[in-house]
C-alpha cells in the first residue's frame, strides 16, 4: 500500500488471545471489552470486512483505522478511512497507522496491524536551533 513500511502484524497475539479464550484462561467479558468510543467509531466510521467475528460469529468484523504522528497536529488520533490515507501519505512526511478489528455485536476488539505511511521525510524541528 503506497509507501507502507515498518509493518507490524499482530496476528500471533490475536491467535494467542483466542486460544486463551477457548481454553478458559480468559473470559468472554475480558476479551470482549471494546470501549464505547471504539464501538461508536466502528459504527459510524469503520470499514466492514468479510470476516466473521471469531468470538460470537454473529456479525462481520469492522476495521477502524487511527492515525498518529507529530506532523498531524490536531488530526493525530483521528479515525480515517483507507481512501484518506493515500492523500495523507502524499501530504505528510511520516505518520503511524493502527488498524483495530471490532465486532459491534459482542464488543470483541483487537489491534490487527500497524504501519508507517508518508513520503519519507520527517518535518523539520520547529523552534530548535541547529548547532554548527
Amino acid at each position: 500500500m503506497w509507501s507502507q513500511r515498518l509493518v507490524v502484524d499482530y496476528g500471533l497475539a490475536r491467535r494467542a488471545t483466542l486460544a486463551e479464550l477457548s481454553s478458559g484462561g480468559l473470559t468472554v467479558a475480558d476479551a470482549c471489552d471494546a470501549h464505547p468510543y471504539l464501538l461508536r467509531a466502528a459504527k459510524y466510521h469503520g470499514e466492514p470486512t468479510d470476516q466473521p467475528c471469531p468470538v460470537c460469529r454473529k456479525e462481520r468484523l469492522t476495521h477502524v483505522t487511527y492515525v498518529y504522528g507529530d506532523e498531524l497536529g490536531r488530526y493525530a488520533g483521528r479515525v480515517k478511512v483507507t481512501d484518506e490515507l493515500q492523500e495523507m501519505a502524499r501530504e505528510f512526511g511520516e505518520f503511524r497507522v493502527y488498524v483495530v478489528e471490532v465486532c459491534q455485536s459482542c464488543a470483541w476488539n483487537h489491534l490487527t496491524l500497524s504501519y508507517v505511511l508518508g513520503y519519507g521525510e520527517n518535518a523539520p524541528d520547529q523552534g530548535r536551533s541547529v548547532r554548527e
